[in-house]
């Protein structure tokens, strides 16, 4: 039987390389975000028959009905990843007596609430699977160094991060008893996505020298590698960072 892969949060970087991987490994693959028509998502479906999902991963009636949606059609996920951000650019670099305290709840449900979510989604759906070798299926969530470092005039999202590794590691703790490999991997850098004309960049960070952006094809090889993991050594927190950061 195919296994199943679910990606929640689409664009261009990390979910679209972990959707093209996959789908050459022979998974059936869905990618779930807001807004499914972006062109890479689009492409995706076209040319590695990938599964969009409308879905708002923070309201939980969606998060429910996508986990239903992608059982009818694909079958039950193995491997589930959460791949958002959960930043609006309005609450992005603003101080702690300026920042809109609506824009901090929007970011704290985007990202630690919907992670939340989808991991309870998934944990319900993995537990019923048979596995194989005592492996029923894995979750992984994305996540940045904001994780482990709260940067200054970064309050909203450095409360976010830092709830979603306290989610994951609970889950970690309860769920690896019972089969379900959950993994943490804050990204400590700029991720830089290939770009129409073959470069590769990140909006805010620029174009990519000498591999100094973290590349998202890479960042999927290392997902895949948690997923196939034996369990005597699974890893619970893996912090990618480029050979040049300063950390």
């Amino acid at each position: 039987m195919d296994e199943v892969a679910l990606i929640v949060g689409g664009g261009p970087g990390i979910s679209a390389s972990c959707a093209r991987l996959f789908a050459r490994q022979g998974m059936k693959v869905a990618v779930a975000a807001r807004n499914i028509d972006k062109s890479v998502l689009q492409a995706l479906a076209r040319e590695h028959g990938v599964l969009l999902i409308s879905c708002d991963a923070s309201d939980p009636a969606q998060v429910a009905s996508m986990f239903d949606q992608v059982a009818a059609t694909l079958g039950t996920p193995a491997l589930v990843i959460h791949n958002i951000d959960g930043r609006s650019r309005d609450v992005f670099r603003k101080s702690i007596s300026e920042v809109d305290p609506h824009l901090v709840l929007d970011t704290l449900k985007n990202s630690t609430f919907s992670a939340f979510l989808v991991g309870q989604q998934a944990a319900r759906a993995m537990l019923d699977l048979p596995g194989h070798e005592g492996h029923k299926g894995t979750i992984l969530f994305t996540n940045a160094s904001a994780a482990f470092k709260g940067y200054p005039r970064s309050g909203a999202f450095a409360a976010a991060c830092h709830g979603k590794a306290g989610l994951a590691q609970s889950m970690a703790r309860e769920l690896m008893p019972q089969g379900i490999h959950v993994a943490h991997v804050p990204i400590d850098a700029a991720i830089g996505w290939q770009q129409e004309d073959g470069s590769r960049a990140h909006r805010m960070a620029g174009e990519t020298v000498d591999d100094n952006q973290a590349h998202p094809d890479r960042i999927a090889d290392l997902y895949l590698q948690l997923h196939r993991q034996h369990r005597s050594t699974w890893a619970f927190e893996v912090i990618l960072r480029p050979w040049n950061e300063t950390w």
